[in-house]
């Protein structure tokens, strides 16, 4: 029986956000039964975008503080990693204020590069994961609940697609997006490949409406830990009242027997409907998966423009 742990949580504030994480960690028995001395433990927040900064498109940088602080008091390595949509992880990184937050802690933050992994699916030869990720001792992801144009919502098994480095993503979106059962199997076996050991997800303050980056914040005072992505992400979806057949990470991980139901689920400290709200704002409209041609070019130009010339311009400004 997977169990999630779920409670209230209503700051950012350093001292108040330590004390909820170390009460929503100890029931599954804090972070050292994580995190080991010397362990290299990658933290994955979502790191979508530079823009939109106070928007909560992207885990705020007060959870990964604290976060890393733990991982530090329990003798591991923390660093940073993710493969954003545009840019690099660095250059979004420090549009959104997390600089000052990796220089107190002394926390490295690296970009993903490519390697090729066998899957446990037979309808994908292989994927192509961050070598990074996959060579962690422990691997924490730390997603942000977010209402998602594509995708219905995005959580914890979503944000693990940003193991997938540069414009691979792109090319994902033309390959598979033309089924969405197929583009859901994709995400649910990249989640699966990767296997986080924790996932812990930022629900104080989400983002609704037409995201990943063009809804609203939303102040939900949660946060979740599981070391079941799967468990965790249906019991988010339980708590925002959707259905979900809806979201396709949800609907394929229970078709293939990897995410309980909400009843076979062992809730440790609050229970979903102790949190649940009515009136979550999904997207006014979904938008098609699938990249044409054209899109995938226009968008892999975007992402080397910005990392190739536009941050490097900021970079030597700034000196």
């Amino acid at each position: 029986m997977p169990t999630v742990s779920l409670i209230r949580a209503d700051s950012y504030e350093r001292q108040p956000l330590r004390a909820s994480l170390e009460t929503l960690l100890q029931p599954l028995g804090g972070i050292s039964a994580f995190v080991n001395q010397g362990d290299r433990v990658l933290l994955k927040p979502n790191l979508l975008t530079a823009g939109h900064p106070g928007r909560e498109c992207i885990t705020r940088p007060e959870l990964v503080y604290s976060v890393a602080e733990l991982v530090k008091e329990a003798g591991g390595q923390p660093f940073l990693g993710d493969s954003p949509a545009f840019g690099s992880a660095k250059g979004v990184a420090k549009a959104n204020g997390y600089l000052p937050v990796l220089e107190e802690l002394d926390l490295p933050i690296i970009e993903f590069h490519a390697q090729r992994y066998e899957t446990q699916n037979p309808a994908f030869n292989h994927l192509r994961l961050s070598k990074e990720a996959m060579e962690a001792d422990v691997v924490i992801n730390l997603p942000k609940i977010k209402s998602h144009v594509q995708l219905t919502l995005t959580m914890g098994v979503k944000n693990l697609f940003g193991c997938v480095p540069g414009k691979m993503k792109a090319w994902w979106h033309m390959e598979a997006g033309k089924d969405e059962q197929r583009f859901g199997e994709m995400l649910v076996e990249t989640a699966q490949t990767i296997n986080p050991d924790l996932t812990i997800i930022d629900g104080i303050m989400a983002h609704e409406g037409n995201g990943p980056s063009g809804g609203e914040p939303r102040r939900l005072n949660i946060l979740g830990a599981s070391e079941d992505v799967f468990a965790l992400d249906r019991s988010v979806v339980e708590i925002l009242s959707v259905d979900p057949a809806l979201i396709p990470t949800v609907a394929v991980a229970q078709r293939l027997g990897l995410s309980a139901s909400i009843n076979d689920i062992q809730f440790l400290l609050e229970q979903p409907r102790q949190l649940q709200v009515t009136d979550w704002r999904l997207p006014d409209a979904l938008v098609p998966i699938d990249f044409g041609m054209p899109r995938v070019i226009k968008s892999t130009f975007k992402h080397f423009y910005i990392r190739l010339i536009k941050e490097p311009i900021k970079d030597y400004a700034a000196r």
